[in-house]
């Protein structure tokens, strides 16, 4: 036995001889009489038990006039035949699709107001717009700017930005969550 493994068994046996020497040392406690409850506390308790029991029956009730579910068609843990096999219908062929004409996309352009920004160029306030869309992660804007080619800047306020669309001249207001 090389010393190393010995060294183990002696620790080991000095941990299991500490473990039940404490256990030696713990005793029993005397077992305390049960102490009668006072009367006041049996009416108190008979009280909740009479409410609980009736909350009880309420719910039984209610259960009773809930519509059941469904009936199950198929059981996933039950082997068996299946309910009957729909018969499909013989391939049709792929219909033909010309391309057509490039249409341009009218839907606007998923745009949202992360965040403002503020600072002073001498006397002048400065606010700046960040600005996310579909297309790029990160614009950062103030008012005059145009972005994405189709808006362009009209004003930046403390909680919002207000968008002017070149092509429709329709305003469309952003306001920060």
């Amino acid at each position: 036995m090389n010393p190393s493994r010995l060294a183990l068994w002696l620790i080991g046996a000095a941990v299991c001889g500490a473990w039940f020497a404490s256990a030696a040392g713990v005793t029993r406690q005397a077992r305390q009489t049960a102490v009668a409850p006072r009367p006041a506390d049996v009416v108190q308790l008979d009280a909740l038990a009479v409410e609980v029991q009736s909350q009880a029956e309420r719910l039984r009730h209610k259960l009773a006039a809930a519509p059941a579910p469904p009936p199950r068609s198929r059981n996933p843990f039950a082997f068996g035949s299946s309910p009957g096999r729909v018969r499909m219908a013989a391939p049709r062929p792929a219909p033909v699709f010309e391309p057509e004409p490039s249409v341009v996309d009218a839907r606007e352009p998923a745009i949202e107001l992360i965040g403002i920004a503020e600072s002073t160029k001498g006397e002048e306030l400065v606010r700046t717009a960040m600005l996310t869309s579909e297309f790029v992660d990160l614009i950062m804007v103030t008012a005059g700017q145009q972005i994405l080619g189709r808006y362009e800047v009209i004003g930046v306020t403390e909680n919002a930005v207000e968008l002017k669309d070149l092509e429709t001249a329709a305003i469309r207001r952003l306001i920060l969550r």
